[in-house]
């Protein structure tokens, strides 16, 4: 099933971004490569059960299974030992971007409470964004009860833009409710 977002970029923000910034082809238009949920888990990489339950939550809230990532080395300071998980990440490309980027922009970042718009300046210089969530209650599919902790997560959206600019309007056109100062 083609997701609406997908739908409305190639018919609608395709064009809009080869007017704006002259474009001699449609292939030069920036798009969104993939989309990097992250969670670091900081003092649950000793408890597996909180390992687990925080996989889970990051697969029901993607909508794809996660990986777990392992320290590289060993760091006596941070009671890490090589190839101790530290983190839950999941990749999403193709129809699964467009739908999670469709459920984020629409039903989750307007449930944050106080929600004035995300911050416009978080771009890498590449035209990728990132963000930071501080809870994942925000997301529908998790049920409140069924949380015994709560905790963020970090969303890289990765494009093929060249500039933050590009970048900007790129998500910008999708929907994503940048503050105006």
């Amino acid at each position: 099933m083609a997701q609406r977002l997908k739908k409305i970029y190639s018919q609608e923000i395709i064009p809009k971004l080869i007017e704006e910034f002259n474009y001699k082809s449609y292939l030069q238009v920036p798009r969104i490569e993939k989309i990097v949920i992250n969670r670091g888990l900081g003092d649950a990489s000793q408890n597996v059960k909180l390992l687990d339950s925080s996989l889970n939550e990051l697969t029901v809230i993607a909508g794809q299974k996660g990986v777990v990532t392992r320290s590289k080395k060993a760091i006596a300071g941070f009671k890490l030992r090589q190839k101790m998980p530290v983190g839950v990440l999941v990749t999403l490309r193709g129809e699964r971007l467009y739908g999670f980027l469709d459920r984020l922009i629409n039903l989750a970042l307007p449930r944050i409470r106080d929600f004035q718009g995300i911050n416009p300046k978080s771009f890498d210089g590449h035209g990728n964004y990132s963000l930071g969530l501080e809870e994942q209650l925000m997301f529908p599919e998790i049920d409140y009860d069924k949380i015994d902790q709560v905790r963020g997560m970090d969303i890289s959206i990765v494009t093929t833009s060249k500039t933050d600019q590009e970048g900007l309007a790129l998500l910008k056109a999708f929907g994503m409710p940048f503050k105006t100062n």
